[in-house]
């Protein structure tokens, strides 16, 4: 798959997803994306602005591997809110996000 700006921009960036027990991010930090329906299936991942920066500890809560005591609808919540910090923090450092020009 290939890596967009956003997914490289993702390195070294603090976690935005905060669960108990999250390590900080920084080294462990991946771009993690929202299971929304309808912007995802079989072999296709939601756009990369759907994703928040997670190190790794909240990217496995989030997406249940590694069993969570929080329920599916925190989990969800959480992930939301780290993609709101996430682009507010995108937006701090200056990108900007234009819909493409379509005629």
């Amino acid at each position: 798959m290939k890596m967009t700006k956003l997914r490289k921009a993702a390195r070294d960036k603090p976690c935005m997803v905060r669960l108990p027990g999250c390590d900080g991010g920084g080294e462990t930090t991946v771009l993690a994306h929202n299971r929304l329906a309808g912007t995802c299936g079989i072999g296709m991942k939601p756009p990369d602005l759907l994703g928040a920066w997670a190190c790794f500890k909240c990217h496995d809560g989030i997406d249940y591997r590694a069993g969570s005591y929080m329920s599916k609808t925190e989990r969800q919540l959480a992930h939301a809110q780290g993609v709101m910090r996430t682009i507010a923090a995108l937006l701090a450092d200056g990108w900007t996000f234009e819909p493409p020009n379509k005629c």
